[in-house]
């Protein structure tokens, strides 16, 4: 009875829990997955800067330990008088030269792309950062018009609701009481939903003071400033839910500003689209919410 309980607990939790998903988690020292091209060529270009950096400062400490012992005070009294050497002059010059040109090549390719997207972006989304929350607009009605607006607030902190009691009854009315879909900090209302694969154009700005949109597996962070309009990109490649934060310190709640972003099929992001066009999305959601649900316990029963 107990092994049975287990597994139904478990098989629970998998129904309640996203195909994919990715956020902070204990102890981490690298990147979050990378789940678009930009960010898999940030992650590349981390690596390939790695293989400059290591063998660098284990040469440097080799040489600083070397010298310390050769040339220490008991075996070398007498101090060498050397003031320059053409060689190292020459090595010393042109190998820093041709290390910062075969990082810089790489480099400014990647500014570049991060700026210049594959193709015309196929959605448009507006986001502007207020204490402590995002406004979101589709833009995808005629001339730019918002077809689709919401706020996107933090959900399940003490904090912000004002009591654990209010923090859960939040979690509750939304269908997210799982902490480890939907984790304390990271948690919104209303996500941000877009289809895998599209390429989505983001326009930053904020209402107050600055914020920075930021979504650590697709490569975003862009300020987003009072007045002004900042433009970023991303292309998912998997579905799942995604989690970011507010990276500008921008006042006493700065911490209760995360950001999540649902990837979707293409179908379920136009019937998603549909219904919160009319104005209901929270119903949009929970529907999108049941949908997927029900599409992993098929999953899960095919397996």
């Amino acid at each position: 009875m107990a092994g049975a309980a287990t597994a139904s607990a478990a098989t629970a939790l998998a129904l309640s829990t996203p195909a994919w998903a990715d956020k902070p988690v204990d102890w981490q020292i690298w990147h979050q997955t990378a789940a678009s091209p930009g960010m898999e060529a940030i992650v590349w270009f981390d690596w390939y800067t790695l293989a400059f950096i290591v063998p660098i400062t284990l040469f440097v400490m080799a040489l600083l330990g070397y010298v310390m012992w050769k040339f220490r005070a008991s075996a070398n009294p007498v101090p060498s008088q050397t003031t320059h050497n053409t060689a190292i002059e020459v090595v010393w010059t042109l190998a820093p030269v041709a290390i910062l040109v075969a990082i810089a090549i790489p480099s400014f390719q990647l500014l570049t792309a991060q700026f210049n997207p594959p193709k015309e972006p196929g959605i448009t989304i507006k986001t502007t950062g207020y204490q402590w929350y995002w406004g979101i607009e589709y833009q995808t009605g005629e001339d730019g018009a918002a077809a689709i607006t919401y706020d996107m607030r933090p959900i399940g902190s003490d904090e912000i609701a004002g009591s654990a009691e209010a923090a859960m009854a939040e979690r509750v009315a939304l269908g997210k009481e799982d902490e480890e879909a939907y984790p304390t900090l990271l948690a919104v209302d209303n996500e941000i939903v877009v289809p895998v694969g599209e390429v989505v154009r983001v326009l930053v700005t904020a209402g107050d003071v600055i914020h920075n949109f930021a979504m650590p597996a697709f490569g975003l962070k862009m300020d987003g400033y009072p007045g002004r309009l900042n433009e970023t990109f991303f292309q998912p490649t998997k579905e799942g839910l995604y989690y970011g934060q507010c990276s500008e310190l921008c006042g006493k709640y700065h911490a209760y500003m995360p950001i999540g972003i649902r990837v979707v099929s293409q179908a379920d992001y136009d019937t998603w689209a549909a219904a919160a066009a009319g104005g209901d999305v929270e119903g949009a959601n929970k529907a999108l919410m049941a949908t997927l649900n029900a599409k992993k316990k098929v999953d899960v029963a095919s397996n």
